[in-house]
């Protein structure tokens, strides 16, 4: 019944608003979200606030629709709930795109966190495929967190070059394969304190290039091979003391992974990583329900010789985040500094709906010991829609600026961070 829910509401979404086809980047629908691993937190969320129940889109149309309320609940038991979501978007990257989505969460434990598993697959009228899966498994008392990405993209997209100085007319269409494998396990040490280890690698095939004047010295500096494979381990520390990972209102996380690229694992060549992900979450004013978050991320190449497309890039973190206002791929290059800050504010008592407004920056060097260059800010308002009032999770629509004529319209299932 909820998956029909969702289809009347994307349906009368696009109806209303023919807008949506000024996107600049596909809608993404594979985020990974786990809860805090605080262990005073019961993983619930306030259904009734200052007198005032709150609604998602399932009771609005259910309402409109005649449906009884199902009562309320404020956690995930032990048993499965399972969503599926299809929708029609449309994008300058992808142009028309098909989507289909699916998620269930669970416990494994009375004890344990809840237990995330998300699926979607895609194509579009540019002939992109995607599939990600993504996986987040709670074991009893929270003892092990097992963190899985797995994806497989035939992905044409386009590139500008290396550094944050390059300019958006330098476009030059690039067209590849792409599989990755990534699996963490993670181990309780104290507190809100996690750390272990995990195995990746990122496989590029069939890469095509088509190289201009300004894109070519990148291609030249960086190789144009027709494959390349990255395989390597992962050293992973955490700290998560977020109030609700999907939403959070409150609390800190902190994650940091060391990577590896390893010949003798079968990579195209040797190389090291480093990215630190630090976000910081406040209500305010301080007795309100309103949150101003702040997003620190930096992902840097430590040492060796990675391919091309596995240097960082705008919008290639684990969530495909970074840089709204930009479109994915937009600035890449061997070392990327992060930094965003966003208001999130109710709109209605009921919770249904809200809105907030962001500012971003980002700036990449080209190679490999040269320097930062220019600072790209990008900044937006935003609206949300409660998809699911007991995981407080909402359907994220934004408007992103950004320089030299940059911009476009971004959705999203969740928070950006």
């Amino acid at each position: 019944m909820r998956s029909y829910y969702i289809v009347i509401f994307f349906l009368v979404a696009i109806v209303l608003n023919s807008k949506v086809l000024a996107q600049q980047k596909p809608i993404l629908l594979k985020k990974i979200y786990t809860d805090s691993v605080h262990s005073k937190t019961k993983d619930t969320t306030t259904v009734i606030i200052n007198g005032t129940p709150q609604k998602d889109i399932y009771n609005v149309i259910g309402e409109l629709l005649h449906k009884k309320a199902a009562p309320l609940k404020d956690s995930v038991t032990s048993k499965p709930e399972i969503s599926i979501a299809p929708a029609i978007g449309y994008t300058l990257v992808s142009r028309l795109a098909i989507v289909l989505s699916g998620n269930m969460t669970f416990r494994t434990d009375s004890s344990a966190r809840v237990s995330t598993i998300i699926a979607s697959t895609d194509y579009t009228q540019n002939k992109q495929f995607t599939i990600p899966i993504q996986t987040s498994i709670w074991t009893k008392n929270n003892t092990y967190n097992f963190v899985g990405d797995y994806r497989y993209f035939k992905y044409p997209q386009s590139t500008f070059g290396l550094g944050s100085n390059s300019n958006i007319s330098h476009e030059d269409p690039m067209d590849y394969s792409y599989f990755r494998f990534y699996e963490t396990a993670l181990r309780h040490i104290s507190g809100n304190i996690y750390a272990g280890a995990g195995y990746i690698i990122d496989r590029h095939w069939d890469i095509e290039y088509l190289g201009n004047e300004f894109t070519r010295p990148a291609f030249n500096l960086y190789g144009r091979p027709r494959s390349s494979t990255a395989s390597g381990y992962t050293i992973n520390a955490l700290l998560d003391s977020r109030d609700n990972a999907l939403n959070a209102s409150t609390g800190a996380y902190a994650n940091i992974i060391f990577r590896t690229s390893l010949k003798d694992l079968g990579s195209t060549s040797h190389w090291e990583s480093l990215v630190v992900d630090v976000r910081k979450y406040f209500k305010f004013p301080e007795n309100s329900n309103n949150v101003i978050a702040f997003w620190s991320y930096d992902w840097l190449i430590l040492g060796g010789h990675p391919s091309y497309l596995d240097l960082p890039s705008t919008s290639w973190d684990a969530n495909s985040a970074t840089g709204r206002g930009y479109i994915q791929g937009r600035f890449r290059g061997a070392q990327m500094v992060y930094f965003e800050t966003e208001y999130r504010y109710g709109i209605t008592a009921n919770g249904l709906l809200g809105g907030v407004v962001f500012v971003n920056a980002e700036s990449f060097s080209a190679a490999q010991g040269t320097k930062l260059q220019s600072i790209q800010p990008a900044f937006g308002p935003g609206m949300r829609i409660k998809i699911n009032k007991v995981s407080k999770t909402n359907i994220a629509i934004d408007y992103g600026f950004g320089n030299q004529g940059s911009r476009g319209l971004f959705i999203d299932v969740g928070e950006a961070f």
